[in-house]
């Protein structure tokens, strides 16, 4: 596959909510695990996790505690990306006589753990794609990450950052309609000059995306879909009480 091939490859990437019901085996989950250890990490820290998720009933109740996902049920396999610092404060006390030592913590040790995860969770994701599969990451899971860690046995200082689904696609949807690189990227300095026309051009698309997709059923667009989320209380205002309980500084 040439270079340009493989951006080619990348730009191609469609969320699959619809699977087969065929297996991902060990041996393809050891090549897409394989990818995600390759993702940068910082100071080689690794401070991540995944659990792998086969049995039927436990992908059903994360089914059920994401709002009713059936793709979750239907996967292959369902993965889960965790931030992960109990692995380090255990690598930490090895080297310490005594075995007590308390990992220092700051928001940046949040930081480093959740990035790390998303980006091994990526490489992941282009792995199996690779293979043929489909994948779609689930944030739903984070509606109840108490019950998600109880269901997967996380200790103190390992949280549940999203779920993913992997398996054979049993649908091919339109790539969804992303930004104009106007808006995102920015040329030396930060600038929000380009932010209006380039929102304007991308609720047309959106518009004729979601009327095309929806048989003309949802008159909706980008910058109206967001108002109405974020008009809503705080996303998941929970999260900051369960991260403390599961022992992570955020200050």
């Amino acid at each position: 596959m040439s270079h340009s091939d493989i951006v080619s490859f990348i730009k191609s990437h469609r969320s699959i909510r619809k699977f087969k019901r065929e297996e991902v085996t060990d041996e393809q989950v050891a090549h897409i695990l394989a990818a995600a250890q390759s993702a940068p990490t910082s100071s080689n820290i690794q401070a991540y996790s995944v659990v792998g998720v086969r049995d039927p009933e436990t992908k059903r109740r994360f089914a059920e505690l994401a709002g009713g996902q059936r793709h979750i049920e239907e996967s292959g396999i369902f993965l889960v990306w965790c931030a992960d610092l109990n692995r380090l404060q255990s690598a930490i006390r090895l080297e310490e006589q005594n075995g007590e030592l308390e990992l220092p913590q700051n928001l940046e040790t949040f930081l480093l753990a959740s990035i790390d995860a998303t980006l091994a969770a990526q490489n992941a994701t282009i792995a199996a794609e690779a293979l043929g599969f489909g994948t779609v990451y689930i944030g739903g899971i984070r509606n109840n990450p108490r019950l998600a860690s109880e269901l997967l046995g996380l200790p103190r200082l390992v949280y549940p950052v999203f779920g993913h689904c992997i398996g054979v696609p049993d649908q091919e949807p339109t790539p969804r309609p992303r930004l104009p690189v106007e808006a995102v990227y920015h040329r030396e300095t930060y600038s929000a000059e380009a932010f209006e026309p380039s929102i304007r051009q991308y609720d047309r698309a959106t518009g004729n995306y979601y009327a095309w997709r929806t048989g003309g059923s949802k008159d909706t667009y980008w910058s109206k879909e967001m108002a109405s989320r974020f008009r809503k209380e705080r996303l998941r205002g929970h999260l900051h009480g369960f991260l403390e309980e599961q022992g992570f500084r955020l200050d």
